[in-house]
């Protein structure tokens, strides 16, 4: 029950030092929208006949919430596939240890399942694809 206490902790550690440490990256202000500085998105809304919906501010912020999502499902993956195999490998002679294991390891490969098709479907429904 220990190691399982201790590894616990260590995974939450990890993510939480992750997170600060993408937080505290400095960003520069290098676009401009409406006169207002910006670094996350750029906005260059056009306006008339040429204009298209990734010209729009609300495109690039569907960008950074995929991208952000994407890489907190790999995080959560990664992180669910070392405890499992932590599991496993502290399991000995211990059955139900084992079925938790590979139990986690199944559900992990269906989130990831699931995840992959909402993003084929999404990128299905949006006109001309997200990354096109």
């Amino acid at each position: 029950m220990k190691i399982k206490q201790t590894v616990n902790r260590c995974i939450i550690s990890l993510g939480i030092i992750l997170s600060i440490g993408a937080a505290a990256v400095p960003i520069s202000a290098n676009a401009d929208c409406a006169g207002v500085k910006t670094s996350i998105i750029s906005c260059t809304q056009k306006g008339g006949k040429n204009s298209t919906s990734k010209d729009s501010g609300i495109w690039g912020i569907l960008l950074l919430v995929l991208n952000i999502m994407t890489a907190g499902v790999g995080i959560a993956a990664v992180g669910g596939i070392v405890y499992a195999a932590i599991l496993y490998t502290t399991a000995s002679d211990r059955a139900e240890q084992v079925k938790k294991a590979k139990d986690i390891i199944q559900n992990v490969a269906i989130g990831l399942a699931a995840y992959a098709g909402m993003y084929l479907l999404l990128n299905f429904l949006v006109p001309g694809g997200i990354f096109s």
